[in-house]
């Protein structure tokens, strides 16, 4: 049977001592042998690594990964996979925060709803796989579409306080035991439990490794497997629960890619792709192996996009390592009995090759760190900058305007990117916080999510200055930001004033629930109340990004194929839009940007794009910097320092670059 092959071993190791038996562990275990060096690593580059603060930071950032990891852990066992436990985390949360906060519903009921809509999901995933026949990949691709659209749809795209009774999930108790880690262990212990105590936990191997061999032992394979995806759904739940307790509000857009780290936490925990073969304790280290990189790297100051490439080898690296060291263990145990103790030749091959991998990895990761480490410059003033994300060209102008005018000023600034999610920036200020920085600039991918972690760096007495967006419910030293609403109403007029005040126009929206596409939305919305004569005739996210601006403004134009203006919420959706008008852009149909990007300005140049609203991200972020220095030194600085917006159009574009 395949579940004897994969059940923890429990022969004795009778006369080898207390080393050999810590030795053996780790050799016997990949995952722990690369944890381990990871921690050592860490712990030698950084002097912050390794204090019991940033430890308990680590858990933390680590709890959200497993909880949704241990979920998925029960399905690859039972060699399938689950794509859309991110997005049903999500949906939980969302559903828990609109039912107690929006409709008045009693917090335990809210709480049995969020998780009961978590089982749902879970069990729609195992009927389509068992009775509809499709593969496992599809059916959870298609719930993580709909489950990302049902929280977009019941939260209208913003988020939703949580209730104050639940948030106390993201707290500590006793003000330094986080209790998101509580939650990571007792999830642990109960998937411990599952997997090797109870009949659905032996089924999961059976059905893992000969799915065939399981229906004909009498295994009813189609119902377990519907139990199955209903235990991940129930793990996404725990989850979504525990990410939206730390934010203090319900995200509909949380935990988008958590899916991928819960699945690369169960393989680098020693799990199979193919089936058979995981354990809760494997999947933990994985996540743990995660967590460490990212805080580790953030402690380092290492390069936001080079983080992305170190992680990606590292986990190479580590299951690269268990790999071989399966493929070792069998070949050495092939020839002796099961049992044998033997300490000859036969295992001094093997042994030496799970050590040489064990110092490749370190070395690896050594290495990188080392190689791409911006480094210290030995002054006493450290700043951290926490962008919502580089991938637009406003917040890299931002990025680079802040990096010149810290190294003007000889200080010391470390540049993380949270990749619009506002967990992962929670852990950002976390990690600065424990690295004891002088001073904070946060530019929040949410207002709300981001004040928990503000907070943190108040008890710290580390200043926090907000750059483009406020920071709600903590304290910040100044908002340095342009006015959105402001500048969407700028966008409004110039519009309407190129249209004569007449004409239909299409609004493309930014990435649904971030304030910067809410506000600049408004002010627009405000402004075109002005001009009775216009009409908005379609309303579509495209999420920020060029090529979505391009496919949206594709479709938009073939249910309004006579509109005669478009504003988009950037740039990069307003390149996409003209790309889509063709030679209509700049003659017949008249687009507005926002942000002022070079790219934005280059078209506003050439006549294709008839304005941007631009907001000089460079000098914010120059700006922000100054004020940080002046903070981090208790000088006095503004509560709020505006940066001006501008129209630009043709007449005046080249005046402003």
């Amino acid at each position: 049977m395949a579940t004897t092959d994969t059940r923890p071993d429990k022969t004795g190791t009778s006369g080898t001592g207390g080393g050999l038996d810590l030795r053996r562990v780790l050799l016997d275990n990949g995952a722990l042998s690369a944890l381990v060096v990871l921690v050592v690593a860490m712990s030698l580059l950084s002097g912050d690594f390794l204090t019991t603060q940033n430890l308990l930071n680590v858990g933390v950032q680590a709890a959200v990964t497993a909880i949704l990891a241990f979920g998925v852990t029960f399905v690859i066992v039972a060699a399938g996979i689950d794509l859309s436990v991110g997005s049903v985390a999500a949906l939980s949360a969302t559903v828990l925060a609109w039912s107690a906060t929006k409709e008045g519903v009693p917090v335990w009921i809210a709480v049995l709803l969020a998780v009961a809509t978590g089982i749902a999901c879970g069990l729609v995933n195992g009927v389509l796989v068992s009775y509809g026949k499709l593969p496992p990949f599809i059916a959870t691709l298609a719930m993580l579409s709909i489950g990302r659209g049902l929280s977009l749809v019941i939260s209208q795209g913003s988020p939703i306080a949580f209730p104050e009774s639940v948030s106390k999930v993201g707290d500590t108790l006793g003000g330094w035991l986080p209790v998101p880690v509580l939650v990571m262990v007792a999830m642990g212990l109960v998937t411990a439990l599952i997997l090797s105590r109870t009949y659905i936990g032996r089924s999961m191997y059976a059905i893992g490794g000969n799915e065939e061999a399981a229906r004909l032992s009498g295994l009813r394979v189609k119902r377990q497997k519907i139990v199955i995806y209903a235990l991940s759904g129930l793990f996404a739940a725990v989850a979504g629960i525990v990410l939206a307790s730390r934010l203090v509000s319900a995200q509909p857009q949380a935990a988008q890619g958590y899916e991928l780290d819960a699945i690369a936490a169960v393989v680098i925990g020693g799990a199979s792709l193919a089936g058979g073969v995981g354990k809760a304790s494997g999947t933990l280290i994985g996540a743990l192996i995660l967590a460490v990189l990212r805080n580790g790297l953030n402690l380092l100051s290492v390069s936001a996009f080079w983080q992305q490439v170190v992680i990606g080898v590292v986990i190479a690296l580590a299951v690269l390592l268990d790999t071989l060291r399966r493929k070792a263990g069998a070949g050495a145990g092939g020839g002796g009995a099961v049992g044998s103790t033997s300490s000859g030749s036969g295992r001094k091959g093997p042994q030496a090759l799970k050590y040489t991998l064990a110092a490749v990895v370190a070395a690896a990761v050594i290495a990188a760190v080392s190689v791409f480490n911006s480094g210290s410059s030995g002054t006493s003033t450290k700043i951290g900058l926490s962008l919502s994300t580089l991938n637009n060209p406003f917040f890299v102008q931002m990025k680079e305007g802040a990096q010149a005018e810290a190294e003007k000023a000889g200080v010391d600034l470390t540049v993380t990117d949270a990749q619009n999610d506002a967990s992962q920036q929670a852990n950002q200020l976390q990690n600065f916080t424990s690295e004891s920085m002088k001073a904070v600039i946060v530019n929040p991918v949410d207002s709300d999510a981001v004040g928990p972690a503000a907070r943190a760096a108040n008890k710290a007495d580390i200043p926090v200055i907000a750059a483009d967006r406020g920071v709600n419910k903590a304290d910040v030293a100044t908002l340095v930001a342009s006015d959105n609403v402001a500048g969407g109403r700028q966008a409004a007029k110039a519009l309407a004033d190129k249209l004569g005040g007449k004409g239909e126009v299409v609004v493309l929206q930014g990435t649904a629930g971030t304030s910067a596409s809410r506000e600049r939305g408004q002010g627009f919305a405000e402004g075109i109340k002005a001009f009775p004569g216009i009409k908005v005739v379609a309303k579509q996210p495209a999420d920020f990004d060029r090529t979505k601006g391009l496919d949206v403004m594709t479709n938009l134009l073939q249910g309004n194929p006579g509109v005669d203006g478009v504003f988009a919420e950037n740039d990069e959706m307003a390149l996409g839009a003209v790309k889509a008008l063709g030679d209509k852009a700049g003659r017949s149909v008249s687009v507005v940007g926002f942000d002022g990007t070079p790219d934005g300005l280059k078209a506003v140049e050439a006549g294709t794009l008839y304005a941007s609203v631009a907001q000089q991200p460079a000098e914010l972020g120059r700006i922000a910097v100054r004020n940080a220095i002046r903070a981090a030194d208790d000088k006095k600085v503004d509560s709020v320092v505006k940066v001006p917006v501008k129209v630009v159009t043709e007449k005046n574009v080249a005046r402003f670059k």
